[in-house]
C-alpha cells in the first residue's frame, strides 16, 4: 500500500515530504508528480512506508492537516488493480 499526499504547495520539496512523513516511520520511497513537459511540480505526490501500520498512521495524522498554506488530502493510494 501506498500513500497519495495531494493538493500539495508548488513550493514544497521532496525532503520537505519526507521530514513529515518520518514522524510516523520510515520512508521506503516518495515520488512528486511533475508536469513531463514543463518540468513544474503538480500538487501531489506518492508516498511508500516501511509498513502498512505506519502508512495507516500517516493517513490518520495528516487527513485534513493544513500545510504551508493547503489542506492535505491523504488517502490511501489506488494501483492499477484497483481501478481494473
Amino acid at each position: 500500500m501506498s500513500v497519495y499526499i495531494g493538493n500539495l504547495s508548488h513550493e514544497v520539496e521532496d525532503n520537505d515530504i519526507r521530514q513529515v512523513f518520518l514522524k510516523y516511520g520510515s520512508v521506503k520511497k516518495l515520488v512528486v508528480s511533475t508536469n513531463q513537459k514543463t518540468g513544474e511540480k503538480r500538487s501531489f505526490a506518492v508516498v511508500e512506508m516501511e509498513t502498512d501500520t505506519q502508512e495507516i498512521a500517516a493517513i490518520q495524522g495528516l487527513r485534513g492537516t493544513e500545510w504551508m498554506g493547503y489542506s492535505l488530502k491523504v488517502n490511501r493510494a489506488k494501483t492499477i488493480a484497483d481501478v481494473s
